[in-house]
Order: C-alpha cells, then structure tokens, then sequence
C-alpha cells in the first residue's frame, strides 16, 4: 500500500508539473506593467494632474497685458422728432496691471507647488495600483498550488479508501478503519471544492487588479526586491521619499504662500489702461490712463481670509507630522512582518521534512499492524497542512517585502525597473507653464499632444 501511495503522489507531481510547462507562463513584472498599462484611476488622476498644470497656466496669464477690442452702434432720436442720428465705433482696448504688491506672482509660485503635490499623489496612486497587482497575482498562484494539493490528497485518501476496503475484505481491520478513511474522503472533497470557490474569486480580483484574465499558468517569482536589512534604514528612507511626505511639504508651501497673498490683499494696485477708436467716418481717438485702486472697508472680509489662509496651514503642517508619525507606523509593522513571514516560511520547511518522516514511518508501521487506518490518514493530513502552510508564508513572505516598498515609498515602476510606458508628468506642463497662445508654436505642440492623449 506504501509503494502504491508514493507513486501516486509522484505521478500527480509530475502530472502538474507538465501541465505547467506546457502553458503559458505569466510573471509578476508582467501582471504589474498590464495594470499600470489599463489602470482608469491613473488616467483619471492624470487628467487632475493636466488641469493643476493649466492653473499654473492661467496664473501665468495674469502677469501679461489683455488686450481686447470692443465695438459699438448707437441710433440717436433727437428730442423726438424726425432727426435721427447714428453713430457707429470700434475700438482696441489694452489693460496691464503694473503693480499689486507681488500677489500675481505669489498666485503663480503657489500653482506651481500644487503642481508638485498633485505629482506626489499621483506616484501613491500608482504605488497603490502596483500593490493590488502584486496582491491579486500571488493570491492566483497561492489558490493554484492549494488547488492541486487538494487535488493529490483527495487521489490519495480515495487510495487508502480502496486499500482499506481491501484489507476489511481480508478481515486485517474493521468497518471503523473504513468509515474513518470514507469520513477523510467526504472531508477532501469539502475543502477541494472550498479551495476552487476561493481560486475563482482570485481570478476575479485579477481581473479587477490587472485588467485581463490571468493567461496560462502563472509563474511563482523566483527573485525579490532588495529592502533595507535593518528597520532604521527603511524608516530613514520613507521619510525622505515617501509621496504623502512629498505631496504634504508642497503643500505647506503652497498654504504659506496664500497666507501671504492674503495678508497682501490690503493693499493698493495700479493699472495702465489705454485704447484706440475708430468711428464711421473714419476719425480715429485715443486714451492713456493710470487707474489706482484698494480697498477701504469691506467689512472685515480681507482680515478673515487672512486668518483663514493662516489656519489652513496650520492644518496643513500637522498633516505633515501627523503623516510622518504614521509612515514611521506603518513602515516597522512592515518590517516587522516580512521577519515573521521569513521566520514562519523556514519553520513550514523543517515542518514538512519532519512530518514527511513521520508519514513514511507510519505508513510502515501501519503495514506491520501496528499503526492503524486513522493514523495514517492522521499522518498525511500533517503533511497536508503543512505544505498548505509552506504556499501561505513564501506568499506572505513576498507581499511583506511589496508591502515595505509600499510604505517606504519605492513601489514605482522607476524602482521596479518596470517595462512601461510611462507617463510624462513634465511634457504638458513644459507645454502650458507660460500659457502659450493656441496658434504659437508651443500652442500647436499642446494641441498635438492633447490629440494623443484622447486617442490612447
């Protein structure tokens, strides 16, 4: 019965084994760059990314002169009688503030940090988006490998059911021993058909996380990510280049740099004004003017938004603190799961070697009468559990390892070295940080790119 036993495990082995192979092969890196590649949320907050761009854009227009034109027809019925008159004007107006006390300029530096925010949320969108992808495929491979476990025990145990029958025939055991391997047989069944449940909703979370349906076999990843060796690394690490820091600090500027707009809204501004005209006989007219202007009482609206400006940031500084306390958190629980993962992945492999010898054992024991059918079914349901064990820590072991990268901040296509096309953060800003007019050379680009955009 042994002999019989161990060769059908092998055949299973290899049956499983064959199939892999003959497959196709998915790996991680690829399961990563397909949900980068069809990510929405990326794409949505791309487009947020565009339209922080276009306020840098329109706090760069502020700075130059507008220049408009105006035209007017006018008909005249002198003190109601028959003598009509009509008049008929165009004119080219030009307006051009020369002085604010720098709040056009401080609009302008406070885009350009939003700017810079907006990018460092985006990098956490894709960090998070890389980390569903790494969720949803090793949780494909760990429900894969239960799977066909499931599927060799219940070989196995249906085995022992027909050699216990046998041996019930020949009078070596009773009806007990063979109720116990058919209670064992009932049970495999249960927990195959729990097992392929919990496999179809892993297949349905990848289809989520990628966007496509896992493509043959995938491949277990033989190679991890470097980390750091000792949790003050990581730590120092995640407080330089985590994205929620990053995004915060610009923040902060940002909220200074209102509360500086709005301490300067007080104050006066001079503008230069000037037109030309043209009338229907083809008499032209011109005015230069000077216009200086502030406010006297509002109310106190100025001062309450001052005060408003200064609490916002505030706020925005103990975000920052409050983060980095929560970064620190979150970067040593990380940590300190990947040490557990490691330490429970080798105490499975001791496991299954000590209870591959205890089986083998039992098995001959059995053989020689001195182990019953229970025990072997005992036996084998260890060794069971224990490679069941051995597929759930090397699982934890490496989404522990994409989890501290996550918390560290460096779960980036960049760091990950991932073949993507990448998003250019920096070409359409390139493009609109002046505010190119639409028919300029710069203009024409944009226009270009936002064409590529909507076709991808």
């Amino acid at each position: 019965m042994s002999n019989k036993i161990l060769t059908l495990y092998f055949i299973c082995a290899v049956t499983i084994g064959s199939l892999v192979l003959a497959n196709e092969k998915s790996t991680l890196a690829g399961a990563m760059v397909g949900a980068y590649s069809t990510s929405g949320l990326l794409d949505q907050n791309r487009a947020v990314l565009r339209a922080a761009d276009e306020d840098v854009a329109t706090a760069a227009s502020s700075l130059a002169p507008v220049i408009s034109w105006a035209s007017t027809v006018s008909h005249n019925d002198r003190n109601l009688t028959n003598s009509f008159d009509t008049s008929a004007t165009v004119s080219l107006l030009a307006d051009f503030t020369v002085y604010d006390g720098g709040r056009r300029t401080l609009g302008l530096e406070a885009a350009k940090y939003t700017v810079f925010a907006t990018r460092a949320s985006l990098v956490s969108i894709e960090q998070n988006i890389l980390f569903e992808a790494v969720k949803a495929y090793m949780a494909i491979v760990r429900e894969t490998e239960n799977v066909s476990l499931r599927k060799g025990n219940l070989s196995v145990i249906s085995e022992e059911l027909r050699a216990a029958n046998d041996r019930f025939e020949v009078g070596e055991i009773t009806k007990t021993d063979v109720a116990l391997a058919e209670a064992r047989l009932a049970a495999s069944n249960s927990t195959l058909a729990f097992a392929t449940g919990t496999y179809e909703q892993a297949r349905a979370n990848y289809r989520a996380a990628i966007g496509e349906e896992p493509k043959g076999s995938l491949e277990y990843p033989t190679t991890m990510p470097k980390v750091p060796d000792s949790l003050q690394k990581a730590i120092a690490i995640a407080l330089e280049e985590h994205p929620s820091i990053n995004e915060l600090k610009h923040l902060v500027k940002m909220t200074e740099i209102n509360s500086k707009i709005a301490d300067l809204s007080t104050g006066f501004t001079v503008s230069l004004g000037s037109s030309v005209s043209l009338d229907e006989e083809g008499e032209s007219s011109g005015e230069l003017s000077i216009r200086a202007s502030g406010p006297i009482f509002s109310g106190g609206k100025l001062y309450s938004s001052s005060r408003k400006a200064i609490a916002l940031n505030e706020q925005t500084l103990a975000r920052l603190y409050s983060a980095k306390i929560s970064i620190e958190q979150n970067v040593s629980s990380a940590f300190s799961l990947l040490q557990v993962a490691k330490a429970a992945k080798k105490s499975a492999e001791e496991q299954i070697r000590a209870t591959e010898v205890a089986l083998k054992g039992v098995k001959e024991e059995a053989g020689l009468g001195a182990r019953t059918t229970l025990d072997v079914l005992n036996a084998e349901q260890e060794l069971l559990d224990a490679r069941v064990q051995l597929i759930s820590t090397t699982v934890d072991e490496h989404l522990s390892v994409y989890r501290l990268l996550l918390q560290m901040g460096r779960l980036t296509v960049d760091y990950l070295n991932l073949p993507v096309q990448k998003y250019d953060v920096e070409k359409y800003y390139e493009l609109v940080k002046d505010s190119p007019a639409s028919k300029s050379q710069d203009g024409r680009k944009l226009d270009k790119l936002l064409q590529q955009l909507n076709k991808n």
